[in-house]
């Protein structure tokens, strides 16, 4: 029987820059979907600008 824990280590290993970059590219599309939504739903955006803002608020150190 095959050993399943190391069948991740067949693929090509990849770098961290690699790595880095390609967790970049999805940040920054994270935050332009974002900005998307607010601008197509103003109303939920504003509010959940307050709620964040009542959770920041409320939060102790």
């Amino acid at each position: 029987m095959p050993d399943r824990e190391h069948d991740h280590d067949q693929k090509p290993s990849e770098t961290e820059a690699e790595r880095r970059r390609r967790r970049a590219v999805f940040l920054r599309e994270l935050t332009e979907a974002r900005e998307l939504r607010d601008r197509v739903q103003p109303r939920r955006a504003k509010v959940a600008r307050l709620r964040h803002a009542m959770r920041m608020r409320t939060f102790r150190w």
